[in-house]
């Protein structure tokens, strides 16, 4: 399994919506301190950028949001209530702002059970920290995405987690997640 290849930039160089749709099934492999963990990612949302209401890049490029603007295949790391990090991918091409929020993933059998069952726990589960923000996932580097082959699971969608103050916005179905799964944060919205 570590000898598997990180997805290209090509993948996350696409519309937010169908990166966060493809990430589903794939795996997130973290090199950390000698040991190396792998997680199948089992639920993601999409945030599309400076014109959906939920999403950091409202505002335009704002120090916090900058990185959302690209380039593609980077992590987007922030830190959320004081006590939790939180881990995305910068999709769309360069300058453009969209980013997708890995929310959970079920570790794969070797990896020692580590709990990924919301983004904290994920983030705390995998060592990513505001230290990680900026990497190039796309690079066989401290960690990346890989497709290990296995087939993609069904999806089932629902609205985002925890962004009611985002008016229209928070009743777009961009939640995507693998049904059934006991990885998967939170009951369907």
């Amino acid at each position: 399994m570590s000898r598997l290849a990180p997805l290209p930039r090509a993948f996350y160089e696409r519309p937010t919506e169908i990166v966060a749709r493809a990430l589903i099934g794939k795996v997130i492999v973290r090199r950390l301190d000698g040991a190396l963990r792998r997680a199948r990612v089992v639920e993601v949302e999409a945030y599309l950028g400076e014109k959906d209401a939920a999403s950091h890049a409202r505002h335009g490029r704002t120090p916090r949001a900058a990185m959302m603007f690209g380039p593609p295949g980077h992590l987007y790391v922030y830190f959320v209530y004081g006590m939790h990090h939180c881990m995305n991918v910068v999709t769309e091409t360069d300058g453009v702002a969209g980013a997708v929020l890995i929310r959970a993933a079920e570790p794969l059998p070797d990896d020692g059970g580590f709990p990924y069952r919301g983004p904290g726990k994920l983030c705390a589960g995998l060592g990513v920290t505001l230290a990680d923000k900026g990497l190039d996932v796309t690079s066989r580097g401290a960690i990346y995405v890989a497709d290990d082959g296995t087939p993609a699971p069904r999806l089932s969608v629902s609205k985002r987690v925890g962004v009611d103050y985002a008016g229209r916005w928070a009743a777009r179905r961009l939640r995507f997640y693998v049904a059934g799964n006991p990885h998967v944060s939170g009951r369907p919205r």
